[in-house]
Parts: C-alpha cells; sequence; structure tokens
C-alpha cells in the first residue's frame, strides 16, 4: 500500500530520517519545472537550518533533496554551494547562443550533390569547383561555398545532414600487421619448412561448410590435411598444434598468405613456443604461396570435391584425414620433384624429370643427413615398418572405400533431414 506524503511537513531531521530509512511505500511527485525545484531546494535549505547543522546531518539533507527533485549528487552539490555562497537559488535560463552559422543547411545540401556530379573530388578540387561556380559562372548559391576552407569541407561531409543526402561507400581498406615476416621462406634443401593454406568446402543456402587445413613441407612435400568446423582461435589452434605434431621431422618455418586466420596474435605466439619462423606472402608475388595451392587442387579438390559438407562433420572428416588421407599421400603417392637450371642469362628454369618422382618419404630419406632432422622419438626403422604395412594400390583401395563410406554417411544424414 502506498501513502501520499506532503513533503513540506518534513521539517526537521528526525522527519528526513525516518523519510530515508523507512520501509513503507510513499508515493510523491518530483516536481518538472525548474523554477519549482531551485525554490523548493532553497526552501528546503532555509527551513532545516542546512549552514547550522553537521556534516552526518548534511548528508541527510543532500540524500533527501536528490530523491525529491531527481538531480545527480554532482548537480546538487552545486546548488547547495551556490546557496552557501549568495543565499539564494534561482534557475537563469542559458542565453542564446552569440555565435551565427555561417554554413547552413542549404549549403550543406548543395556540397552533397556537387560531390555527387563530381563523384568526391578531394577537399581543395571541391575548394576550387565552388569558386569557379560563383565567380566564373556567377552561380549565386555558391557564394558562401566559394570561401569555404578545405577542412571545412571535410568537417561537413561527416554531418549527419550530408550522410543523409549522400553516401559514399569505399573498399575496405588493408591494415598493415607486423605478425610474420614478408619473404619467401628459404628451406635450403631441409625439410621442416611448411607452407600452409586453406580450403573452404563450399556454402549451402547462406550456411558455411567445413574448413579444410593443408599444410606442405616444401623439401619433401610430406603433407597435412586437417578439417576443421570454423577457422575461429577456438578451432583452428588445436589443429595447427596437431597438424605440426603429425610430421616425422622438426617443424622449422611456417609460411602462410596474408588471411587473418593465420596472420594473429595466437597463431604467433603458438609459433613463438614451437620457435617456429613465421613468414607471410608477398604481394604481387604469386608462387610464394604456390606449392600449397597446387595441393589444394590436386589433393584436396580430388579427394572431396566442391560440394557443401555441413561443418558438424569436422571432425568425422578429420579422423579420416589422419588415419587415411595423410598416410597415403605420404608413403603411398608419388610426387615430381623439381631440377633448377639456370641458363647463360642467369634466369631460373625448374624441370620435372621422371626420374626424380618419388613419395614424400622416399624423399626425406635421400636428404643428406636425413636423420638430423627427426623427431626424436622418430627413427627411420619405425618409418620403414609404417610405410610397408600395405602396398600403394591396397592403399589407395581402403582410402577410396572409406571416403565412399564418409561421404554416403554425411549425404544420407544430410538426405534424411530435409
Amino acid at each position: 500500500m502506498k501513502t501520499i506524503m506532503n513533503i513540506s511537513k518534513i521539517n526537521n531531521i528526525d522527519a528526513i530520517e525516518s523519510f530515508l530509512e523507512g520501509n513503507q511505500a510513499i508515493a510523491f511527485a518530483v516536481l518538472g519545472d525548474k523554477h519549482e525545484r531551485y525554490k523548493l531546494v532553497q526552501s528546503t535549505l532555509i527551513r532545516l537550518r542546512y549552514i547550522t547543522l553537521s556534516k552526518p546531518h548534511k548528508g541527510m539533507v543532500i540524500r533527501f533533496l536528490i530523491k525529491i527533485t531527481g538531480y545527480s549528487r554532482q548537480q546538487m552539490t552545486r546548488l547547495i554551494s551556490k546557496y552557501m555562497q549568495t543565499g539564494s537559488v534561482h534557475w537563469h535560463p542559458a542565453r542564446k547562443n552569440g555565435f551565427h552559422k555561417k554554413y547552413q543547411r542549404a549549403d550543406t545540401l548543395l556540397l552533397a550533390q556537387t560531390d555527387e556530379i563530381h563523384n568526391t573530388p578531394c577537399g581543395h578540387a571541391i575548394k576550387k569547383i565552388c569558386e569557379r561556380a560563383l565567380h566564373v559562372f556567377g552561380d549565386a548559391r555558391y557564394e558562401r561555398m566559394a570561401d569555404i576552407s578545405v577542412s571545412q569541407i571535410y568537417t561537413i561531409r561527416k554531418t549527419k545532414t550530408y550522410r543523409e543526402k549522400r553516401q559514399v561507400f569505399t573498399k575496405t581498406q588493408s591494415k598493415k600487421s607486423a605478425i610474420g615476416t614478408r619473404r619467401k621462406p628459404q628451406p635450403n634443401n631441409k625439410p621442416g619448412y611448411i607452407r600452409v593454406d586453406t580450403v573452404h568446402q563450399g556454402d549451402l543456402n547462406k550456411t558455411k561448410g567445413v574448413y579444410h587445413i593443408n599444410a606442405v613441407d616444401e623439401e619433401t612435400q610430406f603433407e597435412a590435411v586437417c578439417t576443421v568446423e570454423k577457422i575461429s582461435e577456438q578451432f583452428l589452434l588445436p589443429v595447427l598444434e596437431e597438424m605440426i605434431a603429425s610430421f616425422p621431422f622438426r617443424i622449422l618455418g611456417f609460411h602462410s598468405d596474408n588471411g587473418s586466420e593465420y596472420i594473429n596474435r595466437r597463431v604467433a605466439e603458438l609459433l613463438e613456443k614451437l620457435l617456429i619462423e613465421f613468414t607471410k606472402s608477398r604481394s604481387r608475388h604469386s608462387n610464394d604461396n604456390a606449392l600449397a595451392e597446387s595441393k589444394n587442387g590436386s589433393v584436396v579438390r580430388k579427394i572431396f570435391g566442391y560440394g557443401h559438407i555441413p561443418q558438424k562433420w569436422a571432425s568425422k572428416m578429420n579422423e579420416f584425414n589422419s588415419r587415411f588421407l595423410n598416410p597415403h599421400l605420404n608413403y603411398h603417392r608419388p610426387c615430381f620433384f623439381p631440377v633448377v637450371k639456370t641458363d647463360a642469362k642467369g634466369k631460373q628454369k625448374k624441370h620435372y624429370p621422371y626420374e626424380r618422382m618419388m613419395t614424400p618419404y622416399d624423399k626425406l630419406k635421400v636428404i643428406p643427413n636425413a636423420e638430423t632432422y627427426l623427431k626424436p622419438e622418430v627413427t627411420f626403422k619405425d618409418l620403414d615398418e609404417f610405410s610397408m604395412l600395405m602396398s600403394d594400390n591396397e592403399s589407395a583401395r581402403i582410402l577410396n572405400n572409406e571416403r565412399t563410406k564418409l561421404f554416403n554417411l554425411i549425404f544420407e544424414r544430410c538426405a534424411a533431414r530435409t
């Protein structure tokens, strides 16, 4: 139940204390007119003899006035300070702004129209156009705009009136990042320098599919394909660690394009922790990451195609990659390896002789001092045994059968849902 309280009857500290600490709901109207509010503040301070009160009692009065006027504590403190200095609290309306606004709404609309006609030139150019419109062609509408400064033009372009009349859309501006070194990897005939790229598995009805992370060692063409649900840090970082751990040799370099899924602090911190050099592609050098991009087409697209695969199947596909796809690529799929020849003019050209064709694992074994690049827990004896568990044909047959099973599972479930 609410009771209506007459504030004018509160004329002592005990009444104020009861008002502030009372548990009963009290309804009172906060005055809406500033004259009345200021008058109420002044009368209350006089009635309660505010100047003579102790500090705790003054605090109670301030809380009481804040509650009945709706003012903030800062505003109430200013009003009380004014009362202490002058003995009164009066509201004086602010004077009208004495500054004359030089450029009116019509000038803003005129600038928007002129910008649209001339396709938004720079500020100096539009200033000259306004000057010529008045002095050369006698257009009186530009009388004020002819004297406008360049900085004022850019200020007007940011105003709400201008933006309501005209919107300008530009391409997303590139942003420089200090993460990674912008240069081509230099493996110097050593394994452990991988190139990484992302392959998206199609969209369907504005729904994203899975993402494949494809990593290829430049020297041996050892390859690791992993599949993630999304390329955010939550999904990407664990897969990168898994992928780096899957190579039998130590990873010394990590090269990617300039995509934000790799050029970020979390990936840089992971690579720094593992003592891996981080490089990224240079602009106008399409060959910097060409090896990974060529493997995207000859391996990833050839195995998985271009069709949409829902993101929820990422874990199943990643299991397929680690158990069947990656072992087949590295131990049973032959690759061409280039021989670089330099002509008399110093131009280098790559040749791919048939004699140099071998599996990535065979290439690893023929590298001088290959044992020194292996991880401490890995030996060639174990790798040889693993590579001879099945023939190339048997490995390919198992890969195809498991891929068919996986695709049947995925697309049968998707068909059943639709």
